[in-house]
């Protein structure tokens, strides 16, 4: 049975939605006759680092392995992300010739091997605590988002974010006497430290760059300005303080939709004056105009009446109206509903019921009978 969301496919990590899953559409398909299996596997390891080795001949690798492979120095642990046939399209996405694929599988994981990367895991919070501390010391305008040991334990990458450009060599003595172990720093931007770090958007779903996203694109103000947007930095700034990656993601819809509309300064010449443009609504093919001597009405004229009277304006021609007969809305004309069954309001119990007034006391007792 699949894994995940239980769907036809073959999910090997056993979520869909990670960033470091991937979907192999070669699996099961048995490699013609006398070819042999492709000799580089895919290997993930902590947050969004993959990269590619060679199975120094070790066979039956899948997806899910725990392998030890090189490292720069010492080795390295890591899982099994794809194998086979695959690779090789990834190799190609990726611009990454086969002769540049040096490093090599040593062997499968035993428990001692995931025995020893599991201590150096259980060190890296507080190790990256303390590494935030002795940064406070030294004054360093910088931030260490995270950190990551080899799999050995030898050697430590620490991720860190800073405005510019910062001068760490005292910052790498003091780590290295405090942790006994070979320090690496990579300054990574607000997007990655996102996605390593996790949250929750405005829309109420996780973060695309922690999830799925791998590649971050630029995303600038124009991208805002033709969807029709408010250029509110509150609005479209996500949890890493720059504009959402998500911007990017229908901008291609509307840039195709937009090429039918005129240009946006464009103005309408008619008899009754000029309109100006004031808002555009691409996907029902509206433009909203209004004229100088009444700016707050706002006018929607369908796209194929702009054109005609855009291609008037170009003749030196005026037309008549901004819109024809048929094409001004009418008034909706609300429904007068009547208690045509006899039934009371229903708000009649909304209203408080009056209390009845006392009768005088001497209004109770028994007049006295009279004398005869």
């Amino acid at each position: 049975m699949p894994a995940g969301c239980n769907n036809n496919g073959s999910c090997g990590s056993g979520d869909c939605g990670s960033k470091l899953a991937v979907f192999d559409w070669l699996a099961g398909m048995a490699l013609p006759d006398g070819m042999a299996p492709f000799d580089i596997i895919e290997v993930r390891f902590k947050n969004s680092r993959k990269e590619f080795f060679k199975t120094n001949g070790i066979a039956g690798l899948v997806v899910g392995d725990a392998v030890v492979v090189e490292a720069a120095s010492g080795h390295d642990l890591g899982m099994v992300s794809l194998s086979g046939e695959l690779v090789k399209l990834q190799l190609k996405k990726l611009g990454i010739a086969l002769d540049e694929v040096v490093r090599k599988t040593y062997r499968k994981a035993k428990q001692s091997d995931i025995d020893k990367w599991q201590i150096a895991v259980d060190r890296e919070n507080a190790t990256m605590m303390r590494s935030r501390a002795i940064a406070n010391e030294l004054k360093l305008d910088m931030k260490i988002s995270d950190v990551e040991f080899q799999g050995d334990g030898a050697r430590a990458i620490f991720y860190y974010t800073a405005d510019g450009r910062v001068d760490f060599r005292e910052l790498i003595k003091h780590l290295a006497d405090e942790f006994k172990v070979r320090i690496e720093m990579k300054q990574i931007g607000a997007r990655q430290e996102s996605s390593r770090l996790g949250g929750i958007g405005t829309c109420g779903r996780e973060l695309c760059c922690s999830t799925w996203l791998r590649d971050f694109r630029k995303v600038g103000n124009s991208a805002a300005r033709y969807q029709q947007l408010s250029l509110n930095p509150q609005k479209l700034a996500g949890q890493c303080g720059k504009l959402k990656c998500c911007l990017n993601f229908e901008l291609d819809a509307y840039l195709d939709a937009i090429k039918e509309f005129p240009p946006a300064n464009h103005k309408l010449e008619t008899a009754q004056g000029i309109a100006s443009p004031q808002k555009t609504d691409i996907f029902r093919k509206q433009i909203f105009y209004t004229f100088a001597d009444d700016p707050g009405n706002f006018i929607a004229v369908p796209l194929k009446r702009v054109k005609h009277i855009f291609e008037l304006n170009k003749k030196g021609e005026k037309a008549e109206t901004l819109l024809t007969a048929k094409e001004i809305p009418q008034k909706e004309v609300m429904p007068d509903y009547e208690n045509v069954v006899g039934q009371d309001s229903l708000t009649r119990f909304d209203h408080k019921k009056k209390k009845k007034k006392k009768k005088p006391a001497h209004h109770d007792k028994q007049k006295p009978a009279q004398k005869k």
